[in-house]
């Protein structure tokens, strides 16, 4: 008799609060003053942090990005405790591109100027956002069927901020960073859709 071997969600969720945690504190540690500074002025000082913006706006980029993917699990809800073999690799993989933002994120504030490092940083970005998508779209029994249209709205404005950037990193990479302001709009669209469906 063949048994599909299943494992619990709340295991999962505590792995996947810990990895985020993780990811997200990662980020930061890129974000320091050279050794060999040492300024004597309050001037110089600002001038060192100001120097950071390179490295800072990445930094608040990913952690957007992490942090709206671990809000997005905290509101999907499902009536299962269990999942199969099939959703744990997909999660699995999930996991994976999530370790790899850190890593992209310092790439991208070393080499901001560089197209191949914004090219590294959205297809990682994208990739987490997809196989995100494709996670729920693979979670059974969920007890708010409206989070997947949701999911997919907010997939489909990240993807066209992506594209943009992409087709901006041709030009000037690191303007390109700019069109991910477009996603603030998925929210809105989004809230605006609710309301329309309630009058």
């Amino acid at each position: 008799m063949n048994h599909t071997p299943t494992y619990p969600r709340a295991r999962l969720d505590a792995l996947f609060d810990g990895i985020m945690a993780v990811a997200m504190t990662l980020l930061v540690l890129d974000i320091r003053l050279p050794e060999n500074f040492h300024p004597t002025t309050s001037e110089a000082l600002l001038d060192g942090f100001i120097e950071l913006w390179p490295k800072f706006f990445p930094y608040l980029l990913s952690f957007y990005v992490l942090g709206s993917r671990w809000l997005l699990s905290v509101q999907t809800h499902s009536h299962t405790e269990l999942h199969d073999s099939r959703y744990i690799r997909w999660w699995l993989f999930y996991l994976l591109l999530i370790t790899c933002v850190p890593f992209t994120t310092i790439v991208l504030g070393k080499f901001t100027y560089l197209a191949p490092a914004v090219w590294l940083y959205l297809l990682n970005t994208a990739l987490v956002s997809i196989v995100g998508w494709r996670l729920l779209m693979l979670t059974p029994m969920l007890e708010d069927e409206s989070r997947r249209k949701e999911r997919t709205i907010g997939l489909l404005f990240l993807l066209g901020s992506v594209s943009a950037c992409l087709i901006w990193s041709f030009i000037n990479p690191s303007q390109s960073l700019w069109f991910f302001l477009l996603n603030a709009a998925s929210p809105i669209y989004i809230r605006r859709q609710q309301l329309n469906k309630a009058k």
